[in-house]
């Protein structure tokens, strides 16, 4: 299966989210973050997630006679590669967004369901901004957003560190006007 086929799922979305930051988790902690969806769910989409590369197995432990394994999200595979890109069809950019915003609306609802939820002092944000940007002003941007991200990507779960999930994405509004109003 192709990336892109194991990412544009909901359930497997959210597994990929959960493993971020160099974190090993089991299957049962996954459960754990994903309690919508029915353990056996779970368990086959790993199971597919690691049959496709994106996941592995970082070590095996035996609890209680039975094997507990933790897995390890492989980045280089969690993503949707250019040359991918340029061969997507309005339809697949259509599913692959609705299934970006159903994993968003799914993390989002299961912030709020927690008990601690406050997101004034967690700083939650969902602002939009509509700007007017020529194709080199776009690129400029771009680069200078994964110039403040990417470094951040390497950080490794600690006590101070809660994990946020943040979705920068960019479209036309409308076509660029020859006359520039």
């Amino acid at each position: 299966m192709e990336s892109l086929d194991l990412l544009a799922h909901p359930i497997r979305l959210r597994i990929v989210h959960a493993m971020g930051g160099g974190r090993l988790l089991t299957t049962s902690q996954l459960c754990a973050r994903i309690p919508e969806a029915s353990k056996a769910t779970v368990y086959r989409h790993i199971d597919l997630l690691v049959d496709g590369g994106i996941l592995e197995v970082a070590e095996e432990r035996r609890v209680r006679g039975a094997v507990q394994r933790h897995y390890r999200l492989r980045q280089d595979r969690a993503v949707i590669g250019p040359d991918t890109v340029r061969t997507l069809t309005p339809e697949d950019h259509r599913r692959a967004f609705a299934t970006a915003m159903t994993a968003l609306l799914a993390e989002f609802t299961a912030y709020l369901d927690r008990d601690a939820a406050d997101p004034v002092a967690d700083r939650v944000g969902y602002r939009q901004h509509a700007l007017w940007l020529s194709p080199a002003e776009l690129d400029e941007l771009i680069v200078e957003l994964r110039a403040a991200i990417a470094p951040k990507l390497a950080n490794r779960p600690g006590p101070e560190r809660t994990q946020y999930l943040l979705s920068p994405i960019h479209f036309p509004m409308e076509a660029p006007r020859p006359d520039n109003s």
